[in-house]
């Protein structure tokens, strides 16, 4: 049997349903208007398994390279005791807020609710925002609020960013989304050259500045994204000065972060949330609205003889490759998550190496322009003459994104792992 499907959106669509699981038989696709071809059937077959061979190999020998527990993470909150013990929560939240288990993408979904619901003149508004968009990130939110505030516009990022920095000259709060941050390319003059220098160009007026621009994008690895669905293109941002950039690794960073971003900072913030984590970081969220500090980074695991500093997704490979060094080497690990990358909290971790003398840096972007080149030279100039050995980088390689062999581009636990024995041994 098969599936007729007339006047298609667009010719990716059939392939996108098929990769997504959605369809479970033969797709017939119709283009009337196509004069080399008017039916094409895509057998779906070899896509419809459960598991995808590219994707999901076989762990049943690997010690290291295992799937990720996320529901065993001593870095996610998964009692509302320890998600309300978290420092940075006020003492009147910490004694009086009830708590909610959220997925990543619900906590972001909160979050977009609570600064619409605060903030009259805040809008949101990319690609197929409206029913929810592809992550289900705004989710119900044009229902609740209106189409004037929560719509869809036209596919070209560079629009969405400048209508967005107009928005914002204007007093709005605006929150556009790039359905991907593979596809912000376009819009990077807009982030750039207009909105991070506002600011700057008016001489510190407060009433001509893109300071309530938040724009967020999915970021990172996926499994199976490819060139144009699983970049981290972060250090694209380092030169940009003006613009704050964020990466929160779950739940709780997720809603506080951002709430911050739309209502606290007063710049405009590139708020990047890693598409693997929508689902698979679980926590107990606070209800009652709160903020978490920008440019502050976290020490999430004290540690004596090494510095891990890390961000995003990859704070979990490094929960893993540490606890097997810690297990098989003996040593003392500190892991610190920057959370924000542009500026990136310097102090805190010098601070960090000047105690433990050794550091490493990871992250999935390439090595190349990634953060690890600011950090590692930072920490160098900073630390030198406290120092047991050379900063160590591990990241993703210099190449695009593989199809087939995205598992091995990004740092897993074994790179992460022997980056940090060959520290130590140094």
């Amino acid at each position: 049997m098969s599936l007729k499907l007339v006047n298609a959106r667009i010719f990716q669509r059939p392939f996108r349903l098929l990769s997504r699981g959605l369809v479970k038989r033969d797709i017939q696709v119709t283009y009337p208007d196509c004069q080399l071809a008017t039916v094409a059937t895509i057998p779906c077959s070899p896509l419809s398994t459960s598991k995808r061979a590219y994707s999901a190999p076989s762990t049943a020998n690997r010690k290291f390279n295992v799937p990720i527990d996320f529901n065993n993470s001593s870095l996610l909150a998964h009692s509302s005791s320890t998600a309300l013990a978290n420092p940075e929560l006020s003492g009147d939240l910490r004694a009086t807020a009830t708590t909610k288990k959220l997925n990543y993408f619900q906590a972001v979904n909160d979050a977009l609710a609570t600064i619409l619901e605060e903030d009259e003149k805040a809008c949101i508004f990319g690609e197929d925002v409206a029913f929810g968009g592809v992550f289900r990130c705004t989710t119900a939110l044009a229902d609740r609020f209106g189409s004037h505030r929560v719509f869809n516009t036209p596919l070209t990022e560079q629009g969405i960013v400048g209508f967005a920095i107009g928005l914002a000259a204007q007093g709005y709060t605006a929150l556009p989304e790039i359905q991907f941050a593979d596809y912000m390319f376009p819009a990077f003059d807009q982030l750039h050259n207009e909105a991070s220098k506002y600011r700057y160009r008016s001489g510190g007026a407060p009433s001509f500045n893109s300071g309530r621009l938040v724009v967020r994008m999915p970021t990172g690895a996926v499994g199976h994204g490819a060139i144009y669905h699983s970049q981290s293109p972060e250090g694209f941002f380092l030169g940009c000065a003006g613009l704050k950039v964020v990466i929160p690794r779950g739940p709780i960073q997720a809603k506080g972060l951002l709430l911050e971003a739309a209502m606290g900072a007063h710049d405009p913030v590139v708020f990047m949330e890693p598409k693997i984590l929508y689902r698979a970081a679980v926590e107990q969220v606070p209800t009652t609205p709160y903020r978490l500090p920008m440019g502050k980074a976290e020490i999430l695991k004290p540690g004596k003889d090494l510095t891990v500093v890390t961000y995003g997704t990859s704070v979990y490979t490094c929960e893993a490759a540490i606890s097997h060094v810690e297990n098989l080497l003996g040593a003392s690990v500190e892991l610190i998550d920057l959370r924000t990358v542009r500026p990136w909290d310097k102090k805190t971790v010098e601070e960090s190496v000047r105690r433990t003398g050794r550091c490493v840096v990871v992250h999935e972007a390439s090595k190349t322009g990634g953060v690890g080149e600011s950090v590692a030279s930072e920490v160098t100039e900073r630390c030198f003459l406290r120092m047991e050995a050379p900063v160590a980088r591990i990241a993703g390689w210099d190449t695009h994104v593989p199809l087939a062999f995205e598992q091995f581009l990004i740092p897993d636990v074994t790179r992460i792992f022997d980056g940090i024995k060959k520290t130590l041994e140094y």
